[in-house]
């Protein structure tokens, strides 16, 4: 039974925690946490420990990046990594309809279907990071390597 409290894509992102063996560090604020700089705000924490979860169209399949809030991700070298043709920015049905969840709030873990996910070396140097737990109001907090281990992601440079 579900919490009626707590919206479906938050509960998919602690069900997804709990079922790959991470632990459930989901916080719900009372506020709206859309960007980086708010969350690093609301959290006491540096905005390079945000892990944004940024979602690419790269020929019409998903590309999810988990990059450093500090960062601004070269799509340019990202691409020439892969071997893949260019990355834009997916729109918000597109980041919706693959992570069933809303821009701004989206997690790395707890979508439909597993997405190929790239994971920001840079977040390496931090001992604790916090990721959007799938809506505006909540985050998770997560070591990088526990990170990269429930997602299966890919470290790589990303800027």
């Amino acid at each position: 039974m579900s919490d009626p409290a707590i919206p479906e894509p938050v509960a998919n992102v602690k069900r997804a925690l709990t079922a790959l063996g991470a632990e459930d560090t989901v916080t719900v604020f009372d506020s709206k946490v859309p960007t980086a700089a708010a969350a690093a705000v609301a959290l006491g924490c540096d905005v390079a420990a945000i892990t944004n979860s940024l979602v690419f169209d790269v020929d019409g399949a998903p590309l999810l990046i988990l990059a450093s809030g500090a960062a601004k991700v070269d799509t340019a070298l990202v691409a020439a990594t892969l071997g893949s043709g260019k990355i834009r920015r997916a729109s918000p049905a597109f980041v919706l309809q693959h992570t069933g969840q809303e821009v701004g709030g989206v997690a790395p873990v707890g979508h439909p279907e597993k997405i190929k996910t790239l994971l920001d070396e840079s977040l390496k140097t931090h001992e604790l990071l916090w990721a959007g737990a799938g809506d505006h109001n909540s985050m998770f907090s997560i070591t990088y390597k526990e990170l990269q281990k429930i997602t299966g992601a890919e470290e790589m440079p990303v800027r």
